[in-house]
């Protein structure tokens, strides 16, 4: 019980965030309406995601200097699991943009660099899968993911604050802490974030542990 108090903590926040989050009250925003829901659960799922890729990125580090298989298969792990929450962040972006800016898809600058960040760690798992020897896999995918980590900070973070973009807090769009007059949200979107980043980890971990079991039944 004392080893899996987060796991219990990760079901009771996203049990809360799910109820509270299509039944409390949200600001009457023009535009985003009802939608603005969405915050729980888009915006949460791409912190959810850097969590992973950043925790991949600095095992793949640790692989370059100490290259102990265990470094590879977290990064590797990791890598994985954050592609899947950064894909769930596509799909509730896009519904989210379908209501709001009406389409599923836009030329956003934020948008479009998410895309091409997924597309980015895409080429990273079919790179380890080309390459055969554990050692040369490990160092090869460990280099790329640093790449791939670096071109996820511009493509996310840095770029769209430099331009156009119709994404609160980027092309000089307010963020939302800017115009939500309404506390209740917080109430909801920082247990959310807290939430949707334990059920990644939680994720990672049972995708490690398959990993690890494969490897030693394969000597």
């Amino acid at each position: 019980m004392k080893k899996n108090w987060w796991k219990i903590l990760c079901a009771l926040f996203l049990v809360y965030v799910i109820v509270a989050g299509f039944l409390s009250d949200v600001p009457h925003l023009p535009i985003l309406h009802e939608t603005i829901r969405n915050q729980y659960f888009h915006v949460c799922m791409w912190f959810a995601m850097i969590t992973l890729l950043t925790t991949s990125l600095i095992f793949s580090v640790r692989y370059l200097s100490n290259p102990k298989m265990n470094n590879d298969i977290i990064a590797s792990e990791a890598a994985r699991t954050g592609i899947f929450f950064g894909t769930l962040g596509l799909i509730t972006g896009s519904i989210w943009a379908r209501f709001t800016w009406g389409a599923w898809w836009t030329n956003d600058v934020k948008l479009n660099g998410a895309a091409i960040t997924m597309l980015t760690y895409l080429a990273y798992l079919v790179l380890r899968n080309a390459i055969t020897d554990e050692q040369k896999r490990g160092k090869v995918s460990a280099v790329y993911n640093i790449f791939a980590y670096v071109m996820m900070l511009v493509f996310i973070l840095i770029y769209p604050r430099m331009s156009d973009s119709l994404h609160p807090g980027n092309g000089g769009n307010p963020a939302f802490s800017k115009y939500d007059l309404d506390s209740t949200m917080r109430m909801v979107f920082y247990p959310a974030v807290i939430g949707w980043t334990l059920l990644g980890v939680w994720i990672m971990t049972l995708r490690i542990r398959i990993q690890k079991i494969k490897l030693q039944t394969e000597l």
